[in-house]
């Protein structure tokens, strides 16, 4: 139904009202059939020009990767993700919140990805792309309906499109909510625009459908319905032809979409452990702050990167004071120049109110004090207040479309070269963490995933230096204990490694990969007692863990106590009957206690789940043979000798090898 926040009319009055409206718009816009042919070509080649500047910028992308920072969290290591668009993967999206916020739309995207692309990082990278191209498009013709002013929209749209801070939202695969909440942003102001003209409750529906949809996508949406009473009062004079109370209650809907998607955040937030959590004055410093650090990098951006950290020990008050001040003078002048100079304090409200869902105050991250992301969709608001301010500004110039037209071209050239720079730095996780270290200090974030970049290349030594480093700027980091001591192992130094991963525990005794590998470590040193007592505590986080119950058996067995490592095995084929190797070596288990007939059930259960396992055909024959079925126990040798070399795996291939010619010649079982 309609909303009735605006009077009723009959059609006398609804014609009047439509033609105050046209009056009240800046630029009026062409009405005859002759004048709407040579604007509707701008308006294309506007369009196309837009989409080949991001093309151009960001088009790179389509031959960079996954980036170890959320990529794999959010597809390449997500198996429900990885297996594509699936019923129960729709489920999962609709009802999923524990990475990040409650974005069912984002996942089914990343899914259609996968079911397109597979795990070709440049297919996804090209998705964010078009996202972005189409999100451009729409501002300008957005923008266009509402003030009727073509190049000055265009101009908005333009910077929107290639600034450098959008290299974050663009190139970074798992900030796709960015781009796709963006696409529906921009279809909610040109739904609403139309609307404003010609109000029906068909209009309305496509306003509010488009605004779910990008709640769906990301909650930083729950602001927009603010944004649409702004633009009320400019370009759309709206305040002057209904009560302001009326255009409020004529967005009740939306603001009670706001509200649904403000519940489910806070039923499913982002972690952030009590132990990371600022405390509310240092937050309220830092918001302040970063208020004024953005546009600063919207006009200056240089030194972009990921993340900037929270100052461990909090900003300078004189700081906070400052930015308090510049902050109120700035909002006390768009207040004066109101009736003049409307689009100042839109522009300027749209950007404070936009960014107050990431802006810190409710902690939605425990490392980010502020991050170019954020800007995507506030930072509009300070261009579009720019635009008309210069354009305004210049009306008594000489040469006037010409000079403009200049400092234009000069902008978005300027603009393209600086974003097309800092996107190169997203080509891979080596090229990004390296510039991010160069642009911050102190960054043990960056110092960690570089490590880990260098420690997948095989350069051990270079990720054990970086490790440190982040030790040495924040020692109780729980994560980089861990990842050095997996260093650590791989160069062979398993006594270090035993101690970073108890520096682990001591600071995060539920560290479940912690005991994990600490108790991997153990047994290499062959302190198996030890071990058991990790996997225990692993089981006491992490009863349903499969896999720590087939650790725990494989321990115990090793101790001789072959009855409790069989309840492990057990144990792990209740939570996961597919699980192969459980099947296998509980096999091998009741093998050693002579309970051979179920060993060869076992064995075959590991098969028919795995016909490549090759140690499971080699056992099987092992329990074939022992119960004096030789032949087919010959049959299995055979197989698994055959899988072991197509695997490339000769040791393992000799040795069924001796037991084949064992068998062939009838020696004695070889137990």
């Amino acid at each position: 139904m309609l909303p009735k926040g605006l009077p009723a009319a009959k059609t006398q009055g609804m014609m009047r009202r439509s033609f105050e409206i046209r009056k009240l718009t800046p630029v009026k816009l062409e009405t005859t059939p002759e004048g709407l042919k040579p604007q509707a070509r701008q308006v294309a080649g506007v369009c196309i020009v837009l989409v080949l500047a991001v093309l151009a910028v960001f088009g790179q992308t389509a031959g960079f990767g996954f980036i170890n920072y959320d990529d794999d969290i959010y597809v390449y290591d997500n198996p429900v993700v990885a297996r594509g668009l699936t019923l129960k993967g729709t489920a999962w999206a609709l009802t999923y919140g524990e990475i990040g916020h409650w974005h069912p739309l984002t996942w089914l995207t990343h899914m259609a990805d996968c079911q397109a692309y597979g795990l070709w990082a440049g297919g996804h990278h090209l998705t964010n792309v078009a996202l972005h191209a189409a999100a451009a498009v729409l501002l300008f013709l957005a923008l266009r309906e509402m003030t009727g002013s073509l190049w000055r929209s265009a101009f908005v749209a333009g910077v929107f499109a290639i600034h450098p801070l959008r290299a974050e939202s663009v190139a970074w695969i798992a900030e796709r909510k960015d781009v796709l909440s963006g696409v529906f942003f921009m279809l909610t102001l040109w739904a609403y625009a139309h609307y404003a003209r010609r109000p029906t409750r068909g209009r309305y529906a496509a306003v509010a459908l488009a605004y779910a949809l990008g709640l769906l996508c990301k909650n930083m949406l729950m602001t927009l319905p603010f944004v649409l009473l702004l633009l009320d009062w400019w370009p759309l004079h709206r305040v002057k032809l209904a009560p302001f109370w009326g255009l409020v209650k004529e967005k009740i809907p939306l603001f009670l979409l706001s509200a649904g998607s403000c519940a489910a955040t806070f039923l499913v937030p982002e972690k952030v452990l009590d132990s990371e959590r600022i405390p509310l004055l240092e937050r309220l410093g830092n918001a302040v702050v970063s208020y004024g650090v953005y546009p600063r990098q919207m006009v200056f951006p240089a030194g972009l990167a990921i993340p900037y950290l929270n100052p461990p020990h909090g900003l300078p008050l004189w700081k906070v004071a400052l930015a308090v001040v510049l902050l109120a003078a700035i909002s006390m002048g768009v207040f004066e120049c109101r009736k003049r100079r409307p689009y100042l304090l839109v522009g300027w409200f749209w950007y404070l109110g936009m960014l107050v869902p990431v802006v810190g105050i409710v902690q939605i991250s425990f490392n980010a004090a502020h991050a170019d992301r954020y800007t995507y969709l506030p930072g509009i608001g300070l261009v579009l207040a720019g635009t008309w301010a210069v354009g305004d500004w210049s009306l008594g110039w000489k040469q006037r479309r010409a000079a403009l037209g200049g400092l234009m071209a000069a902008v978005i050239g300027a603009l393209m070269v600086c974003a097309w720079k800092q996107t190169t730095y997203w080509k891979s996780d080596e090229t990004l963490w390296s510039h991010t270290l160069a642009c911050t200090t102190d960054n043990y974030l960056a110092h960690c995933n570089l490590a880990e970049a260098l420690l997948q290349k095989g350069r051990v030594d270079e990720a054990i230096a970086h490790y440190q480093k982040v030790l040495e700027v924040k020692p109780d980091y729980a994560q980089a204990h861990y990842d050095l001591a997996l260093a650590l192992r791989q160069k062979g130094r398993v006594d270090e490694a035993i101690a970073q991963y108890q520096y682990a525990l001591q600071i995060n005794p539920g560290y479940a990969e912690a005991h994990n590998n600490l108790a991997e470590a153990l047994l290499q040193k062959g302190r198996v007692d030890e071990a058991i007592t990790q996997y225990q505590k692993i089981l006491q986080i992490k009863p349903d863990s499969a896999n720590a119950h087939f650790n725990l058996a494989i321990a115990l067995r090793q101790k001789g106590r072959v009855d409790e490592a069989i309840a492990q095995y057990q144990q792990a084929l209740q939570i996961n009957p597919d699980y192969a190797e459980a099947h296998n070596n509980l096999g091998n288990a009741l093998r050693q206690k002579g309970r051979v007939d179920e060993a060869i059930t076992h064995f075959q259960d590991a098969l028919q789940i795995n016909p490549d396992y090759a140690e499971a055909h080699y056992n099987l024959g092992l329990a074939l043979r022992q119960k004096g079925r030789a032949d087919e126990a010959i049959a299995q040798y055979q197989k698994a000798i055959e899988l072991a070399r197509a695997a490339g795996r000769q040791a393992m291939a000799e040795q069924f090898n001796g037991e084949l010619k064992r068998c062939e010649a009838g020696l004695p079982f070889h137990q």
